[in-house]
């Protein structure tokens, strides 16, 4: 086995792992961009891991920093210009670099958009705060739009120019909807991601009771959270118009993510006190069922 093929089982290990929502849509694509896909995954996933992980913020902003530079030293300047394709040089035998600088000698993967993700990673590390929407649309591209960019990058439409801002679009629309759903554990780390001028437009404080649960009246909590789900819906309209650009497979694998994420903010905004106390998320049968209806509507 050579040493991109066994790289390139790594990253897809680490998906299977921990991609949970993500991995439903990226089993309908064929092998070569499957498992392209995977080594996108593995290196956002590790940068989400130092960015979430407890470490202090000085050490998190060290390694992300190291993070950056090991992606821009692939082989290019981080703009998805690497070596050739099976020919990758990777200092210190990283699979996960290897399959990467691989991935992208293969697909016009923009590389560059990981320095977006570590720079919304070193936000978090920084405990930012967003004071208007606009601004929270800012770190929604990075930490979203991003990986929605690399991703069309490995699906590789036609019309590339056309289909990236629209998978920025529907990046931000699924990072609203993970915010939504994490407003609880979020506030307990000391993050809180929604709009300071939307807070105080209904009352609304994310703080927590002795219990640990969101201590907002559920009126308030209930305006504020469907509020924010009809912004993320408007982002969704825009974003899925990108599926008639992609082909078959991978407008299924786009479809069937995005499908879940929807879901689950639709289900948010119906019953906006299932945040208040734990985190929702929809069961592997219904997250199955979606996949499936997917593949058949891009079939059809």
């Amino acid at each position: 086995m050579s040493d991109v093929t066994n790289a390139y089982d790594v990253c897809e290990e680490i998906t299977r792992r921990e991609a949970r929502n993500f991995s439903y849509g990226i089993r309908l694509l064929p092998p070569p961009k499957r498992r392209a896909l995977s080594a996108v995954y593995a290196t956002a996933r590790r940068i989400d891991d130092i960015g979430d992980g407890e470490l202090p913020a000085e050490d998190k902003l060290r390694r992300l920093a190291e993070v950056r530079k090991a992606i821009v030293n692939l082989g290019g300047d981080a703009t998805g210009e690497v070596a050739p394709a099976g020919t990758p040089e990777v200092s210190g035998g990283d699979p996960v670099l290897l399959a990467l600088a691989d991935a992208a000698a293969r697909f016009p993967i923009p590389l560059d958009a990981f320095d977006e993700l570590v720079s919304g990673c070193e936000a978090d590390s920084c405990g930012t705060r967003y004071a208007t929407f606009d601004d929270l649309v800012g770190y929604c591209r990075c930490v979203a739009g991003s990986v929605g960019r690399l991703s069309t990058g490995v699906y590789a439409p036609a019309d590339l120019t056309h289909a990236m801002p629209l998978a920025d679009s529907l990046g931000i629309a699924l990072q609203i909807t993970n915010i939504l759903r994490d407003l609880r554990e979020d506030r307990q780390i000391g993050r809180v991601y929604l709009p300071e001028e939307d807070l105080r437009r209904f009352g609304c404080s994310l703080d927590l009771d002795a219990a640990g649960r969101l201590a907002d009246p559920p009126n308030r909590l209930a305006a504020l959270v469907r509020f924010e789900a009809d912004r993320a819906e408007t982002w969704y309209q825009h974003g899925l118009t990108l599926l008639p650009l992609l082909d078959r497979r991978a407008a299924a694998c786009t479809a069937a993510m995005a499908g879940i994420y929807r879901r689950l903010l639709r289900r948010i905004a119906h019953d906006p006190e299932t945040v208040r106390a734990a985190r929702l998320s929809l069961g592997t049968g219904e997250k199955l069922g979606v996949a499936v209806r997917a593949l058949v509507r891009r079939s059809a």
